[in-house]
């Protein structure tokens, strides 16, 4: 084996590897991508859980209670709230994950023996989370309890309990609250089929030759993406069809909110995919760009399957998808019966998305169309 040809292969190889952009991604940044994107598939912890707090009794042990869940850092509390009017809106805005009432009498309950009962409102969008919030708070007052008897010799014993409601899906069902954020994943496809369409235009060499045409790059991108955010359209009520009709998930809010803030998703969306189709020559790299961008981070870290994490870097990555934004509008939408005057952060945000996105491919698209 002579070292000298051997050599010659590997510098002609790193050439190859470095001048092609594919293999240079594939090869080098891929991994470390999926690493991050995939560990959170089997990082099932649920992370900081935000509480409200009612304490009408407002003893000494109610606030040690309290305190003893905010102890750490898998319960913040966010809210002390006194009227039942206060619950609801904390729960819709997404304030909080579950309302905790301490009722009056509950430390003479408690050191007579019990059962002193808290009631636990949680929001029922997110099942998964929902119960894997309600059996951490369970664990908690088991905790207390066994603290309590440490310290002091009570006749009786203490007893606590936790009278647990879900809100929004009182089944906990995991279906009725994946089928709505399913809905945001897949509605990716018609992004997807856009800049599949650039990119075949590019290989057969039809893009160049809109060069020789009136048609200005502006008409042309924003025509382009009239016509896919329509078909975008068609494809969201066949799948609405699909969940209320097929999944019964119960459908709430307005449809033609629902309308509304989906064409918003899209928009934001295509728009994107627009700006990638920018920087691909062939249908092949467009599929994988776009799996990468949109498919496989919106099922992991966008909060399909549990909340966006607070971690500063995942919680940068999921904010920056258009999906993460359309989950919350689907359960929204359909679970909590929500319209546009109460979603109006997430749908501003897509808004944004798509037009810096859209600007900045027009920006592009000049250079090569006058």
């Amino acid at each position: 084996m002579s070292i000298r040809r051997l050599l010659a292969v590997v510098r002609k190889e790193l050439r190859h590897i470095t001048r092609d952009v594919r293999i240079l991604f594939l090869v080098t940044v891929a991994p470390a991508f999926l690493l991050v994107t995939l560990s959170y598939v089997f990082a099932l912890d649920v992370g900081r859980i935000n509480i409200a707090i009612r304490d009408l009794d407002r003893t000494s042990l109610s606030r040690d209670f309290v305190a003893s869940l905010s102890a750490d850092e898998d319960f913040d509390v966010v809210a002390h709230v006194q009227q039942d009017e206060e619950v609801e809106p904390l729960l819709v805005r997404g304030t909080a994950d579950l309302v905790l009432t301490i009722p009056h009498g509950f430390t003479d309950a408690a050191l007579a023996g019990g059962p002193a009962e808290m009631q636990c409102i949680v929001d029922g969008s997110d099942s998964i989370t929902a119960n894997q919030t309600l059996g951490l708070l369970q664990q908690r007052v088991t905790d207390f309890v066994a603290d309590l008897l440490g310290q002091h010799s009570v006749d009786g014993g203490i007893g606590l309990r936790v009278d647990d409601r879900a809100w929004y899906n009182e089944t906990l069902k995991s279906l009725v609250s994946m089928v709505p954020g399913m809905l945001a994943v897949i509605m990716c496809m018609p992004a997807l089929a856009l800049t599949l369409a650039l990119a075949r235009e590019k290989e057969t060499g039809s893009f160049e030759g809109l060069t020789a045409t009136p048609v200005r790059g502006s008409e042309y991108l924003i025509g382009k993406l009239a016509a896919y955010v329509i078909g975008g359209l068609v494809s969201l009520v066949l799948a609405w069809l699909v969940a209320t009709q097929w999944f019964r998930v119960p459908f709430r809010g307005g449809f033609l909110d629902f309308l509304l803030l989906a064409a918003v998703y899209l928009f934001a969306s295509m728009g994107v995919s627009l700006l990638v189709a920018n920087f691909v020559r062939n249908q092949q790299t467009a599929m994988f760009l776009m799996l990468m961008v949109f498919f496989i981070p919106s099922f992991f870290i966008a909060g399909l399957i549990l909340p966006v994490s607070d971690r500063p870097v995942a919680q940068a990555i999921a904010y920056a998808l258009p999906t993460t934004h359309f989950i919350d509008i689907c359960r929204g939408v359909f679970l909590k019966g929500l319209g546009v005057g109460s979603l109006w952060r997430q749908a501003s945000v897509l808004l944004g998305m798509g037009a810096v996105s859209l600007a900045g491919s027009l920006a592009l698209l000049k250079k090569k169309i006058a």
